[in-house]
Parts: structure tokens; C-alpha cells; sequence
């Protein structure tokens, strides 16, 4: 299988959306690293965290539960205590693409900030060129009246 063949088997098959899809939301794949030490209450996740609302870190839980990256574990006691862990398909999941996003990010990341600031600046000029010149044509005037 050549290497544009074996691409769009990943492609027809969604293999490749679905494992996309894990780091589609912002907090997930935070929530998974914060895992990575061991098992951890609700309220020792979001100190951890640190500035994710109480509805998106259970937003998060609830869908890292549905794809098994994640186990919950109740414990009958008075009060009641449940921790969150990694299982070992999170743990493949942390220890291998994470780690190895967290090192790209680590070598790449000041040139990524740099890129984003940079379409940032061009799109703001941009878009105040095209607002001074519809702002000209409603006033009358036309490119080669200045």
C-alpha cells in the first residue's frame, strides 16, 4: 500500500476524523494531561486545571467517558467520593500523540504564536482597508479622486 493509498483508507474509513475529533475540543485533551498523574476528584481536576467552568469540565468528562479514554470510579462512602482516571486506551492516547504534540508544540510553538499574531495584523489591516474604502465609496469618492 503506498502512502497516498494508506491516506485515503484513513480518510474513507473516518479513522482519521474520529482520532482528530479527540483534540477537537479545547479542554480534552487539558483534562487527559491533567489525568496523566493518576486518578483525581472533580474538584482536584479543576485546581489543577485551573479556568475551566464547572459545565465544560463536565461537558468533558462526560465525553471523554463515551469514548473509554477515561474510567469513573464511585466509592460508597459517606460523603459520597468518585475519581476520574486515564484507561489504558487514554493512557496510549496521553503517553504517545499528546506527548508528542506537547513536544511539537514545545520546539514550534513560539513560530505558531508569531504566525497567528501576524494573520491577525494582516486581517485587521485588511479589513480596515476594505472598510476605508467602502466608507470612501458611500462619501463619493472614488480611488483616483485622492
Amino acid at each position: 500500500m503506498t502512502s497516498d493509498s494508506a491516506a485515503h483508507g484513513f480518510v474513507a474509513d473516518c479513522r482519521l476524523r474520529a482520532a482528530t475529533e479527540l483534540f477537537a475540543h479545547t479542554w480534552d485533551p487539558v483534562v487527559l494531561a491533567a489525568l496523566r498523574s493518576g486518578p483525581r476528584r472533580r474538584g482536584e481536576l479543576r485546581s489543577a486545571i485551573g479556568g475551566i467552568s464547572d459545565k465544560v469540565l463536565t461537558e468533558s468528562l462526560t465525553r471523554l467517558l463515551g469514548t473509554g479514554l477515561i474510567a469513573r470510579q464511585a466509592y460508597a462512602e459517606a460523603p459520597p467520593r468518585v475519581e476520574y482516571r486515564l484507561t489504558v486506551l487514554g493512557e496510549s492516547l496521553v503517553d504517545g500523540p499528546l506527548v508528542a504534540m506537547a513536544q511539537w508544540i514545545g520546539e514550534y510553538g513560539d513560530a505558531l504564536f508569531e504566525a497567528r499574531e501576524g494573520t491577525d495584523r494582516r486581517t485587521a489591516v485588511t479589513d480596515t482597508a476594505v472598510t476605508d474604502t467602502a466608507v470612501d465609496r458611500r462619501a463619493g469618492r472614488r480611488d483616483h479622486d485622492m
